[in-house]
Parts: C-alpha cells; sequence; structure tokens
C-alpha cells in the first residue's frame, strides 16, 4: 500500500492496534494465505466505531467475503441489531458463517448470497450504515442506489476509494475499475445529500452521511 501511505508509517500504525481475538486472528491468517481480500485490522476498527458512534441498528454490507468486517459491525450493532452480509460465492458465506457463529454473532446477521447490488436492491426498508466492498466497476451503480437507501443522518462507507493510488493519475481507456472509482468519488464529494471525508488508511476509506 505503499501508494497510499509509505510502509514506515503503516507499519507504525499497524503495530499499535491492540491485540485481535482468536477468531479474528485466524480470518486474517486465512486472508494472508489465500488471498481473500478483507478491509485488515485498521479500518475494521473504523467500521466498528463509526457504527457505535453513528448507533446503527440496521447495517447492510456489499461484498463481504469471508465475512470479516461483518464481524467488525456486527459486534457493534448490539444485540438486537442486524447486519446483511451479502456474497456471490457459496463457499465464503459457508466459511463467513462458521467464524460469526464461534464469535457468538450469527444471532444478529443475515447471510445472502447473490449479487450485492441486486440483493440491496430487493431488501426492503432503511438502512443506518452501508459498507460498500464490491467490484469497483459497480461503484457509480452502488451509489445511485444506496444513497436513498440510508436514512438521514446515516452512514455510506466505502473501502478502496484510493485504488492503490491509481486515483491520482488518468485512467487508460481499458482501464475501467480506475475509472469507475474515480467517478465514484466525483459523485461523493458532488452531491448535496452528502457529507464526505476520505480516510487515507489501508487502501482508502471514505465515510459519507446521508445529510438530505
Amino acid at each position: 500500500m505503499s501508494e497510499v501511505l509509505t510502509e514506515p508509517i503503516e507499519a507504525y500504525l499497524n503495530d499499535l492496534l491492540p491485540p485481535r481475538d482468536a477468531v479474528l486472528q485466524e480470518m486474517e491468517r486465512y486472508a494472508a494465505e489465500h488471498n481473500v481480500p478483507i478491509v485488515g485490522p485498521a479500518c475494521g476498527r473504523v467500521l466498528h466505531q463509526l457504527a457505535r458512534l453513528s448507533r446503527a441498528r440496521r447495517v447492510f454490507e456489499m461484498g463481504s467475503a469471508i465475512g470479516y468486517s461483518t464481524l467488525w459491525l456486527a459486534r457493534a450493532v448490539a444485540p438486537k441489531g442486524v447486519v446483511f452480509y451479502t456474497d456471490s460465492d457459496p463457499d465464503n458465506a459457508r466459511r463467513a458463517e462458521a467464524y460469526l457463529k464461534r464469535a457468538r454473532v450469527l444471532d444478529r446477521v443475515r447471510l445472502l448470497t447473490g449479487d450485492a447490488v441486486e440483493l440491496l436492491r430487493s431488501s426492503k426498508g432503511e438502512f443506518d450504515l452501508i459498507f460498500n466492498d464490491v467490484n469497483k466497476d459497480q461503484y457509480p451503480k452502488v451509489f445511485k442506489l444506496a444513497v436513498p437507501r440510508l436514512r438521514i443522518g446515516g452512514l455510506f462507507i466505502t473501502d478502496n476509494v484510493l485504488w492503490y493510488g491509481r486515483v491520482a493519475r488518468t485512467a487508460s481507456n481499458d482501464d475501467k475499475e480506475t475509472a469507475a472509482v474515480q467517478e465514484f468519488n466525483r459523485l461523493l464529494y458532488s452531491s448535496p445529500r452528502l457529507f464526505t471525508t476520505i480516510i487515507p488508511l489501508r487502501d482508502g476509506l471514505a465515510v459519507s452521511e446521508r445529510l438530505r
């Protein structure tokens, strides 16, 4: 991630983190060994903290993989809250279910398999927090769908908005992912319905509050 943070600073921030419990540590090892994308512990703590500060009780996660960020969010929403897990891979969902059960938060998670965009479209009601971590070329579509589904004061949080530093360069014609992330970031900051800040942590985390 040296394009976003210098390696010494990133190492320093990660060294400050308290040890995670056994389940989170196992998930981190599995992700590293099998090249599974997860937000990592520094961003996981941000998700957890923002969910708590906003008193989120109804959370929709778009792109959950093995449930790493799901676990951070589920611990934040309290026993009566619910986190909607989504992933297109049934194997990921089964692994996530096992981890969440061991962490004793499965009762506050609703496991959904399929395309996250379509699952959000078909889910009813407003959400207090929507976490977006799907394929990057879908980001502009997610913006148009997700923002109206948030309550006023709710949070729209998105991972990878600095995209390994590529957003700072002109995207080539065949680099649709970088172009999509750049367009998404423009949409976030130009929307009168949102107040947005990009946190340059790991690969960039956008935090947007719905104003109206």
